[in-house]
C-alpha cells in the first residue's frame, strides 16, 4: 500500500475512534476540512477538532468502511460508507438509538514532507441518510 494510502487509513482510524490526540498530529493551522455537500468549511486543527467533537458527541459507534481507495500523488480518494450508531436526539428522534449508513467519498490531501493532512473534502449522500432516518 502506498505511503499516502497508509496515512489516509491511519487518519480515518483516528477520526472514527474519536482519538483526537492522534488526529491533532495530522493537522496544522492551514489544514482544511470541507463538507462540500453541506457547504461547511473549517480551517486549522483546533477548529476542525472542535467541529468533530461536537458532531460526534454521544456517538456510540462510528466507522468508515472503505470500498475503494486510490491515490494520485498526495491526494487519496476513499469511497465507502460511514456507519453511525448513536442517540436519536442528534437526528430529531429523541429517546431512540439511531443506526445509519451514509454513502460518501472522502478525499484527503497530504503534505508528504510534514506528514500533515492539508485538505479533507467529504461528499456525503445526505438524502440516503434522510431516507434511513424516516424509517427509524
Amino acid at each position: 500500500m502506498p505511503k499516502e494510502q497508509q496515512m489516509a487509513v491511519q487518519y480515518m482510524q483516528a477520526l472514527t475512534d474519536h482519538d483526537y490526540r492522534s488526529l491533532r498530529r495530522f493537522y496544522n493551522r492551514d489544514s482544511v476540512f470541507y463538507d462540500k455537500t453541506a457547504n461547511v468549511t473549517y480551517k486549522g486543527g483546533r477548529h476542525i477538532i472542535d467541529f468533530f467533537e461536537r458532531a460526534h458527541e454521544g456517538v456510540l459507534e462510528y466507522k468508515f468502511n472503505i470500498e475503494h481507495m486510490f491515490n494520485t500523488g498526495s491526494l487519496v480518494v476513499m469511497i465507502g460508507n460511514y456507519h453511525l450508531r448513536g442517540p436519536g436526539e442528534q437526528f430529531g428522534k429523541p429517546g431512540k438509538i439511531i443506526e445509519i449508513a451514509i454513502p460518501g467519498v472522502t478525499t484527503l490531501k497530504f503534505d508528504m514532507n510534514t506528514e500533515r493532512m492539508t485538505e479533507q473534502v467529504d461528499l456525503m449522500d445526505y438524502q440516503t441518510m434522510s431516507d434511513q432516518l424516516q424509517t427509524q
